[in-house]
């Protein structure tokens, strides 16, 4: 919308759209370099990072690898993430990223978020409370060990359950601090130009703060952050009563931004008109985030001419992990296929899953089974806990023939005869798994009775796969600004996060995201506090 100078409800050097990881360390960054800064959220502040594990990817030498016995250097972070990240970024960008990773951690550090040392000893999809770094990606798995040294590089918000809040809490409060204006329960509709095209600010509307409505709104967005992840039906109706409350009690709101606006607003997964456009396989799958992560910060960009790319990019967790002990286990299509090696990291495991139509089982025999049951309870949080009884004990198969058992799941009981043949031989042996599985997991299934996991896109164990979008708006890779298709960059609009292609574009593991987030908007940030 091109508009004149008129009434402003609100005004600052740079408006932040939307508050999580990204928005803050946007935020926080222009302000130390001396901007005003205003930041809107549709809900309360927080999105995916404050229902998020908290962790952080870092690495290159950070003081929690040293005191863990690490030598981590951003050389060796750069030849692991280069197998990850491949051209999601240049390679350019990554080495800045590697290389200003510990920076970064310190930097979160002195905004208050905790961290500490205690390496957790087992592989694992999430640390039990115990434990606050560890392995969260596929450093150790042979393939990538062969290119760049080992090194624990998540580093979890020291925090009690599932740290997200910890995280952001920090980062809320530390914006507090800086004299940051926070404005919740406001929608950024459409934005503002001037009559030269640049970026000037936002309208949409906003419930009166410290109202009634505003009130009600923000509880509910509270509890519909927990229930999208485990009640989601549930999260549907709640997610339209906070419409309705938008449509009948929200005022128009404007806001004026004199140096630039930063678009962070999550990515799209819960927007599943899109999803199906880009990747309609995914709709099997559960959104993870919250319903603020239906695209709307990407939606503003494109309408100022910026491009989106890598949309059909997703990032789907099929976690059986913990217990240690299921990586065991031989993970088959409906022909009885092997798809990959078990221990590699669950997104990746999820890629293999997508790439053979969406349906998977995980078997193994009574001897796994048993050394599972006995490590669950010490290598689970008390979230994983619960999944687990899902997966690994109540939706479970159990038979006592690989015949019988295909029969249960639905797979080709020669196809699974014939690969858990091959795989006994070879492990038997002792010769080295041809996928590349590590031999401390490489044993032969065959120790009736026999089980199996549903690992398909749609389990029916109760247990779903999850996923988070990875693609967004092409951003100058130096400064942050949104770019047209034609390469020029828009000016006064910048995306951070997962509004934007960025650092895990192409492949996710634990904690990229949020340090992209930091990354990215800590660049938007200081960019957008430079301009004149």
């Amino acid at each position: 919308m091109n508009v004149k100078a008129e009434r402003w409800d609100a005004e600052a050097d740079v408006l932040i759209v939307g508050f999580g990881a990204a928005g803050a360390s946007a935020a926080l960054q222009a302000a130390e370099d001396g901007a005003s800064v205003l930041a809107l959220d549709r809900f309360h502040g927080g999105g995916a990072t404050a229902a998020s594990g908290a962790v952080v990817y870092a690495g290159g030498g950070t003081p929690y690898q040293k005191q863990a016995g690490f030598d981590d250097t951003p050389e060796e972070m750069y030849k692991y993430l280069k197998q990850e990240v491949r051209d999601a970024v240049s390679d350019a960008t990554l080495r800045r990223f590697c290389e200003g990773s510990r920076a970064d951690l310190a930097w979160l550090e002195a905004a208050g978020v905790p961290f500490e040392a205690s390496l957790c000893p087992f592989k694992t999809s999430y640390p039990p409370d115990k434990y606050y770094l560890y392995f969260s990606g596929n450093e150790q798995v042979a393939r990538y060990a062969e290119q760049a040294r080992p090194a624990p590089r998540g580093h979890r918000a020291k925090g009690p359950g599932i740290s997200g809040l910890t995280l952001f809490h920090a980062l809320e409060q530390a914006a507090r601090r800086r004299g940051i204006a926070l404005r919740y329960q406001t929608e950024a509709q459409r934005l503002v130009f001037s009559p030269e095209g640049r970026v000037i600010g936002v309208e949409g509307r906003a419930l009166k703060p410290g109202s009634f409505w505003a009130s009600l709104h923000a509880r509910l967005s509270k509890i519909n952050a927990k229930a999208t992840t485990y009640a989601p039906d549930i999260a549907k109706r709640i997610t339209a009563t906070l419409e309705r409350i938008m449509e009948r009690h929200a005022a128009p709101f404007r806001a004026r931004a004199r140096k630039g606006v930063i678009l962070s607003a999550g990515g799209f997964a819960f927007n599943s008109g899109r999803v199906r456009e880009c990747a309609p396989i995914y709709l099997r799958c559960v959104p993870l985030g919250t319903p603020g992560d239906d695209g709307a910060g990407m939606r503003l960009g494109e309408s100022a001419g910026g491009t989106a790319a890598r949309l059909g990019r997703f990032s789907m967790w099929r976690f059986y992990v913990p217990p240690e002990a299921l990586m065991e286990g031989v993970l088959v299509n409906p022909a009885g296929q092997r798809l990959c090696a078990e221990d590699l990291y669950g997104a990746t495991q999820g890629d293999f899953i997508v790439e053979n139509g969406g349906d998977a089982y995980l078997v193994f025999d009574s001897k796994t089974y048993k050394k599972g049951m006995s490590t669950l309870r010490d290598q689970s949080a008390f979230f994983q806990m619960l999944s687990m009884l899902m997966m690994f004990v109540i939706g479970r198969k159990k038979a006592p023939t690989l015949e019988a058992l295909a029969a249960q799941i639905g797979v080709s009981p020669a196809g699974l005869q014939a690969t858990l043949q091959a795989y006994n031989r070879t492990a038997s042996a002792g010769q080295p798994d041809p996928l590349g599985k590590a031999a401390k997991r490489f044993f032969p299934h065959d120790t009736p009775p026999y089980y199996a996991i549903d690992c398909s896109l749609d389990s029916k164990n109760g247990v779903p796969g999850v996923i988070m979008s990875l693609g967004g708006l092409v951003v100058d890779e130096e400064t942050g600004e949104v770019r047209r298709a034609d390469g020029s960059n828009i000016p006064g609009l910048y995306a951070a996060g997962r509004t934007a292609v960025g650092i895990c574009s192409e492949q996710y593991v634990s904690g990229l995201s949020i340090a992209d987030c930091v990354f990215s908007g800590r660049r938007a940030g200081r960019h957008a506090a430079s301009r004149a």
